[in-house]
């Protein structure tokens, strides 16, 4: 089957301040198939699709779109061309309804006069029903989980009935089912004969899912072909040169002491149940431990409620032998916990901020004399932590907003670090990050841990917790399911433990899932 050329940039180069982000680029977007695109972090893909949105403009070269020559000046120009995007970083109004953000500037209205809001909730219905969800359309944003508001993304992008549909780390936040749920849509979509862009640092997922591949590497077109006959190795080699990085192979290292205790931990929500019930943990000075389970399992809300987020919990958090008394965030700082947040946009950064002042924002003190701030000293530590974990930067002074998504997450990570924290609680550490990235992350939670540094993190990916951890506990339903060691963990016990409480039909859409993708 041919796929016709909708989309085609020729010579396309974006220059920022300090940086080129795309150097003389060619790229063809067909219609009717998935367009995939891959790079590590800060190789310009985001770039390359905002310029196709309408976010940025090149700084020389062309679009073409059905061999005409276009400018896209805006994102409006872009909607008017039919042009969709699903941007990384989700961009919604946490304070409104579901059916007022999926048709934000393109209300229903009766007669022009006035919002006709049981149309929308009707559409939106409509909309969840083909995505497999039962979100009610008058439920804030804000009160969803970053996965359900990542349905809602692509619900907006469905409702503009666009003929070409960017995906911008679409699953980073699905759940297995939710993916699957996801894929059959996208197949719908090429069925009509839509052109998608599908961007994912999950390789085996697009290996999976795509039928045309292109890799950039600092800005370069290094690799664009067909995918048949692509493999993890030739994306690998064409991403970052060589194909040797994987997950940092297992250090082993004696544990010291017990450096963290969770006791009887409960967390009511609103429906008059539990989001976290009953959770007893330890955990060791140099231990990695793994929390797996499905979205809604009380993976995040558990260790949001160590951090002292949750002041209406129930329970006792002990580290270094010491009860967490005090419920504020600051006080569990100073004990020795830090967090990785999930959603690093909303909870890790504040992006007007620079990337030198958000990642000194939780250790002040600790680069204070005499109660003022040593900028020298500052400015040193931060550059440590730079260099450290391999963040890709032009000057730390530059807004943290400027950075790629995975670069961001590094700077939440060196946040973290900076506070000197006897407990490091990661949640969905690797979400938005590369191979390399992950590598490089990877090998920084075992060094820490080789040094006596305790890690609790949290992941939905089996091949990452089953690689990582020292040690698994599995969460279902807010309880805790199941607990493995190195030697007893395997991904049909981990799947059955996490599906506990959840239908048959799910726990087999989750094992049908990693069977077509591992």
């Amino acid at each position: 089957m041919t796929h016709p050329i909708g989309l085609k940039i020729r010579g396309g180069t974006k220059v920022y301040p300090g940086t080129v982000a795309l150097k003389n680029a060619d790229f063809d977007l067909r219609m009717g198939a998935v367009n995939v695109l891959v790079g590590e972090n800060g190789a310009g893909k985001s770039t390359m699709m905002k310029v196709i949105a309408g976010v940025e403009q090149l700084t020389s070269g062309t679009i073409y779109i059905d061999d005409q020559e276009v400018q896209l000046t805006s994102t409006e120009d872009a909607v008017r061309h039919g042009i969709g995007i699903v941007f990384q970083e989700l961009n919604l109004f946490p304070n409104m309804s579901v059916a007022d953000n999926i048709f934000i500037n393109r209300e229903k209205t009766r007669f022009g006069v006035d919002i006709d809001r049981v149309k929308q909730r009707e559409e939106t219905r409509a909309l969840m029903r083909r995505l497999e969800h039962d979100i009610d359309p008058d439920t804030l944003v804000g009160d969803l989980k970053v996965g359900q508001q990542q349905i809602v993304e692509i619900a907006k992008s469905l409702a503009q009935n666009a003929r070409i549909l960017i995906l911008d780390e679409p699953t980073s936040a699905l759940s297995a089912a939710e993916v699957e749920i996801l894929f059959r849509v996208i197949d719908e979509l090429k069925r009509d004969g839509v052109g998608i862009v599908y961007i994912s640092h999950r390789l085996e997922e697009l290996i999976r899912v795509g039928d045309y591949i292109t890799v950039l590497r600092d800005g370069v077109i290094t690799g664009a072909r067909s995918m048949q006959g692509v493999d993890i190795p030739w994306i690998v080699l064409n991403m970052i040169g060589d194909a040797s990085k994987d997950f940092p192979k297992t250090i082993d290292h004696p544990f010291g002491a017990e450096v963290f205790r969770a006791e009887d931990v409960y967390l009511p929500n609103t429906s008059g149940g539990y989001s976290v019930e009953g959770v007893s943990l330890s955990l060791q000075a140099g231990e990695i431990l793994g929390i797996y389970g499905l979205m809604g399992a009380g993976r995040t809300e558990f260790v949001e409620t160590a951090m002292g987020r949750y002041p209406h919990a129930r329970g006792t958090f002990y580290v270094d032998g010491k009860p967490a008394k005090s419920p504020h965030v600051s006080d569990r700082i100073r004990m020795g916990l830090a967090i990785i947040p999930e959603d690093r946009k909303q909870d890790g950064l504040v992006q007007i901020l620079s990337i030198r002042e958000n990642m000194t924002l939780s250790s002040l003190d600790r680069l204070a004399t005499a109660g003022h701030l040593d900028v020298v000293r500052e400015k040193k530590t931060v550059g440590d932590y730079v260099r450290q974990l391999m963040i890709k930067i032009a000057s730390a002074e530059n807004a943290v907003s400027s950075l790629s998504g995975g670069n961001q997450q590094k700077v939440v990570i060196g946040k973290a670090l900076m506070t000197k924290p006897k407990v490091l609680l990661m949640d969905e550490p690797s979400r938005g990050i590369d191979i390399g990235a992950k590598a490089e992350v990877f090998r920084v939670m075992r060094q820490l841990a080789a040094e006596g540094l305790g890690i609790i993190f949290v992941t939905s990916d089996l091949e990452e917790v089953m690689g990582l951890s020292d040690r698994i506990i599995v969460m279902s339903n807010g309880k805790v399911t199941g607990e493995f060691t190195k030697g007893t963990a395997t991904e049909t016990a981990l799947i059955a433990a996490s599906a506990v409480g959840h239908s048959v039909s799910h726990a087999q859409a989750i094992q049908a899932n990693k069977e077509q993708v591992l």
